[in-house]
């Protein structure tokens, strides 16, 4: 079934929580982020790369399966990936080339088929449950677990960056043994920093002092939507950030970043050192961004850049090295490049993958008209949020509210909502277009009330709203010990 001379192995390895500016290679004045420069030094840099939903769990889900969280029904934080759909991994597997997972993966659990032949260091959802408060979307609960971000702020190790340096430990020691195998492997290596808690060990957290920190973006301006102004209500995280305590957030972000950088470049260096580099595609990415304040926002859940764009870089064998991609992508593209790189096929026969593999992508002109969706349906939120990015323009649309649509070329800060007043120029046929777009994806109004009514029987399930409230309150998903 697999196509051997097409084969090269694949590396993919994933942060956590990465804001797809935040990094060298695409011009922060402040980032140190070495390893990843030189990845992108010598492979494509996909600019415009986006998550499926802004949220971990469900993108996870996506990016497994490699389709949209509407098609899946994998809405939210607790109803994680279970096996139920067949992941890329499993087909890989069935097919000749074996997946090995490192570290975290915020599935349902180790024992179901997730595709892997072994998950090391594996971290699921809390309980093979997850976050059951986001399901409360209707007469939402006070939710005073936001008040751990600001917390956590400060200078030293913590449970995420022991985790990770023990996920880079033991990849490294997994790549070691691939020197001078022949066999076609794949791996995913996916570790939780820059994700909080903000806590960031030394010597990284040296590189950025607070002083030298810029204010978000927007700051003291937040968009007055009445979606956006429920989510934010909903977290709350500003209550707890002074100006001060958001510089000091700002430094320990980037100072994570730069840790993670450092993991990023040993993964590296045991791949060149397994004599495996050449015949490997390496993919780097995140699985969503972080708003670190920007519009009044921390963390994600919301359509800005900082939170649905992700990083997004590939090397090895079929890239181009230096080069940048404008084209539109999403992660659910990743499952159609993988099969795609190790020489497999789709062979999921009862569904079809919208993705498309990115070496096709990096090796094309690029296509300012494809269209990518992200949507979100989990904590906090009181409707479906879909977003649809083409062109310079993206279109948020909220079922029963106003939508957004933002001209990134002229506001690549998203601080001036185009739909929001009088209609200008042209702004009126990019709403219609928009609408269109997201139509061609699926019917807002009919997901949303799928959705709903599918978190409503997850509830009953769970054993109630009480349930829910009581039984999987936490922050951040603990490290496994």
């Amino acid at each position: 079934m697999r196509n051997a001379g097409q084969c090269s192995n694949l590396l993919v390895i994933m942060s956590d929580e990465h804001r797809k500016d935040a990094m060298g290679c695409v011009g922060h004045a402040q980032v140190q982020t070495p390893n990843l420069d030189l990845l992108a030094s010598r492979g494509t840099l996909f600019s415009n790369a986006y998550t499926p939903s802004p949220m971990c769990v469900p993108t996870r889900a996506g990016i497994a399966c490699g389709d949209y969280i509407n098609k899946l029904g994998y809405w939210d934080s607790a109803t994680p990936y279970d096996g139920r759909v067949r992941s890329w991994m499993r087909q890989l597997s069935d097919q000749g080339v074996p997946v090995t997972s490192i570290g975290k993966l915020h599935f349902r659990s180790a024992d179901d088929n997730n595709g892997f032949v072994e998950e090391l260091l594996p971290m699921h959802v809390v309980g093979n449950v997850g976050w059951t408060v986001g399901l409360l979307r209707r007469d939402a609960p006070v939710y005073s677990a936001a008040a751990e971000l600001a917390a956590e702020v400060g200078v030293g190790a913590s449970s995420y960056t022991d985790y990770d340096n023990n996920i880079t430990s033991v990849a490294g020691s997994w790549l070691a043994a691939k020197k001078g195998t022949t066999e076609p492997w794949a791996a995913v290596v996916s570790l939780v920093s820059p994700h909080y808690p903000l806590t960031c060990p030394e010597p990284f957290s040296d590189l950025y002092q607070a002083d030298s920190m810029e204010l978000p973006v927007g700051y003291g301006d937040q968009p007055q939507h009445a979606e956006l102004k429920k989510v934010r209500e909903f977290f709350n995280y500003e209550k707890y950030f002074d100006e001060q305590k958001m510089r000091e957030a700002k430094a320990a972000y980037f100072g994570l970043t730069s840790f993670m950088d450092n993991c990023v470049g040993q993964l590296h260096q045991a791949l060149e050192n397994s004599g495996q580099l050449q015949n490997t595609v390496v993919i780097y990415m995140s699985d969503h961004g972080d708003m670190l304040g920007d519009q009044g926002f921390w963390t994600k859940q919301v359509m800005y850049e900082q939170s649905a764009g992700v990083p997004l870089i590939a090397a090895g064998p079929g890239f181009t090295a230096g080069k940048e991609v404008t084209t539109a992508v999403s992660l659910t593209d990743i499952a159609a490049t993988a099969i795609d790189v190790c020489g497999a096929k789709h062979d999921d026969q009862s569904r079809a993958l919208p993705g498309v593999s990115l070496r096709r992508i990096a090796n094309s002109a690029d296509d300012p008209e494809r269209t990518i969706l992200s949507e979100y349906h989990d904590g906090g939120s009181t409707t479906g949020t879909f977003m649809v990015r083409w062109q310079n323009w993206k279109y948020v649309h909220y079922v029963d509210h106003r939508p957004q649509l933002f001209n990134l070329h002229d506001d690549p800060h998203e601080l001036h909502n185009l739909a929001d007043g009088s209609i200008r120029r042209g702004v009126a046929d990019a709403l219609l277009e928009g609408e269109r777009r997201l139509r061609g994806f699926c019917d807002p109004d009919e997901v949303n009330a799928r959705c709903f009514e599918d978190q409503s029987r997850r509830i009953e399930v769970l054993g109630g709203r009480q349930a829910c409230l009581e039984s999987y309150v936490f922050n951040h998903t603990p490290a496994p010990t």
